[in-house]
């Protein structure tokens, strides 16, 4: 974007005051200040690959303005494209002063005349008549100065996407990215459906929950941390295939890769297995990455990845050869953290903060294994007592029928064959509840109204969920989640 943009470190009072000034002015002659419409011919976008001399009316937000005594040239923006505009006191002699008086960077104008390229070849539109749309009162930033406007930064969105080339880029690759998966779902037979984010109890994941309160039930009720429980709901209704595409939210640690506030992607298959599953997602993730990036091969913030191979790697052995423990062993919690302790590779404030097997085992993992898989990994052979909703392996009761794809470290998908035996279900809800009157408050709750479904009779199924800002964030090349949301949460 052109850097002749009001810069926001002018005195903010005395701008907004010249700019009232004018607000009135406009009023005075038009009556109204912000118009209903405007009929516009092209978007800017559009009207780039039109003809010289061809007839537009175009409008946006000012992002630029300059004057040369006669001749004033500014840049018309939205947020696919910009184009400059030229009004001559000789084009339009009635209104040209007006419109030097008191048009500003950040008003909306619509503006109506024939393309023509001036000296320098910059395509432009010679204005023969413009509509002021909306007075701006604050002006535009010209830039952000240095990690202090950070949260300024995603406080006010609005004017980072708009001064911001890279955020913009990064927005659009998120909408490009889900719109792709969508069609993709689509193709591949599944239906999308809506399912509560209000529950009444915490489950689908192992998170700690945010709580509200129903004032009309006079209940407290949990903001979902995932829909699962519900999907599987919805495939026992006869539905074979079904996704959702929302909000997750999970009370805890804000980083990078971590917002409480997140948008997650979950299906499930009836008939799947998690081999399936695993096919499928592969050829999601690749075709992904193509339709971004043009290639399988990608770089994230200096680092080389390559989407046309997926690794593989054995949870249980390696992690057990990894801390010299057999983790399928494991018996009682305070002795495991004895041992890892004794390794001398862990914090010990964090491992004494773990209440149960299933969290110090995944403590374990995360601290030594996971953050070395760069390149896409898909990690298998789970212990069953990591995932309670996950099924059992027919030849090791110990092992569920799980995967998860780990890429620069991070998970971006995890997937299972489902748990359809209520009885297996309802013992592995105990056990979780267990958990957490332990004081592991991300294990799961009991939830009767899931298990009398599952009673009823579900079919074999397979389900995955993938991290749709994570993986955004990745093929955008940026540094957090933050920066590939509209509005995220900041401190």
């Amino acid at each position: 974007m052109d850097n002749n943009i009001v810069d926001n470190n002018i005195d903010a009072s005395n701008e907004y005051e010249i700019r009232l000034e004018k607000f009135k002015r406009i009023k005075e002659r038009d009556g109204v200040v912000y118009k209903d419409k405007f009929e516009r011919t092209h978007t800017i976008l559009n009207a780039r690959e039109l003809p010289l001399d061809t007839k537009v009316k175009l409008c946006g937000r000012i992002t630029a303005l300059r004057g040369f005594g006669k001749l004033i040239f500014a840049k018309l923006y939205d947020v696919d494209a910009q184009i400059q505009f030229s009004i001559s006191l000789n084009e339009c002699p009635d209104t040209f002063e007006f419109f030097k008086n008191n048009v500003d960077v950040a008003d909306y104008v619509g503006i109506e005349g024939e393309l023509y390229n001036t000296h320098k070849g910059e395509l432009t539109v010679r204005v023969r008549n413009y509509v002021i749309l909306s007075k701006a009162l604050r002006p535009l930033p010209e830039k952000w100065h240095g990690l202090t406007d950070a949260d300024k930064k995603f406080r006010q969105r609005y004017l980072d996407l708009i001064a911001n080339e890279d955020s913009r880029n990064a927005i659009k690759t998120r909408l490009k990215a889900i719109k792709y998966i969508r069609k993709f779902l689509e193709q591949g037979d599944f239906t999308e459906v809506e399912t509560p984010i209000l529950q009444n109890v915490a489950s689908g994941a192992a998170a700690a929950p945010f709580m509200t309160h129903h004032n009309a039930l006079n209940k407290d009720y949990f903001l979902r941390i995932a829909p699962e429980l519900f999907l599987k709901q919805v495939i026992a209704c006869g539905f074979d295939r079904v996704y959702e595409l929302g909000k997750n939210f999970r009370n805890e640690g804000m980083d990078a890769m971590h917002l409480q506030e997140f948008t997650m992607l979950e299906w499930y298959a009836s008939y799947w297995d998690y081999k399936d599953n695993l096919e499928f997602v592969k050829k999601l993730i690749q075709g992904l990455v193509l339709e971004i990036k043009g290639d399988l091969k990608m770089n994230y913030l200096g680092t080389d990845i390559d989407f046309s191979k997926f690794y593989e790697l054995d949870y249980t052995n390696e992690l057990s050869k990894e801390i010299n423990y057999d983790i399928l062993s494991i018996e009682n919690v305070e002795d495991f953290k004895k041992h890892l302790l004794s390794l001398n590779r862990f914090d010990a404030g964090e491992v004494k903060a773990l209440t149960s097997i299933p969290a110090a085992v995944d403590y374990a993992f995360k601290k030594t294994i996971r953050p070395s898989l760069i390149q896409p990994t898909v990690v298998s052979n789970y212990p069953t007592f990591l995932i309670p909703l996950a099924r059992h392996n027919d030849k090791d009761d110990r092992i569920i029928d799980m995967f998860q794809i780990v890429v620069n470290g991070a998970e971006v998908v995890k997937a299972y064959s489902e748990l359809v035996n209520p009885i297996t279900q309802r013992q592995a809800f105990e056990e979780q509840a267990r958990n957490k009157s332990a004081g592991d408050e991300e294990s799961f709750e009991i939830d009767e109204n899931f298990i009398l479904a599952m009673e009823h009779g579900m079919p074999p199924m397979s389900g995955l969920g993938f991290g749709i800002d994570r993986f955004v964030a990745m093929l955008a090349n940026q540094p957090t989640l933050r920066d590939v949301i509209f509005f995220p949460q900041v401190r």
